[in-house]
């Protein structure tokens, strides 16, 4: 990459609740330095639909709980130089991962039948595919660099992702942890 290129970022995310993404624009006026500086290439934020064949860096939050999701995280792992797993449910499963504990046919049917009182069905169209048990991104494909925090907060982002832009390997304990 030469000097005056931009550092070329994607981001997406899993099973969580997107406070992560939100956590992110909490960067605020730092969103205008740091456009400066990187271009996003793919992300639930931007109106791109298609992740390029290279990116620098990867950004997934939440956790693996469909076949959707490992497809994702499968795609941005071979297009994507360094991965960040963003978040508690990126790191370690978090609140999706809950589900664990119990035969996911027993979930299905809690969330689609037994408290539904009118037409209580299972979908099937337009819903991916659950997978038995809610793994980190860790437990699918090789992750770079780990962010915790529940969501971790704009400066923790930030400190990140500056280093990242500066060809350093960040480390994000000094900044957050997890449930902060």
């Amino acid at each position: 990459m030469s000097a005056t290129s931009k550092i070329t970022v994607a981001t997406t995310w899993l099973d969580g609740c997107s406070g992560c993404h939100m956590s992110f624009l909490d960067m605020d006026e730092r969103l205008i330095e740091l456009v400066q500086q990187v271009d996003i290439v793919y992300s639930p934020l931007v109106d791109t639909k298609t992740l390029p064949e290279q990116v620098d860096v990867g950004i997934l939050e939440g956790s693996i709980s469909s076949e959707d999701d490992l497809e994702k995280a499968r795609d941005f792992r071979k297009h994507c130089k360094i991965l960040v797993s963003l978040g508690d449910c990126a790191v370690n499963g978090n609140v999706p991962a809950m589900r664990n504990h119990f035969k996911l046919a027993d979930v299905v049917d809690r969330a689609y039948r037994d408290t539904v009182t009118v037409q209580p069905q299972t979908p099937t169209q337009g819903v991916p595919a659950l997978l038995s048990v809610v793994k980190p991104i860790h437990g699918v494909v090789g992750v770079d660099v780990f962010v915790p925090g529940c969501p971790p907060s704009a400066d923790a982002i930030w400190y990140v992702l500056r280093e990242l832009i500066a060809g350093r390997v960040p480390d994000p304990s000094a900044v957050t942890r997890f449930g902060a």
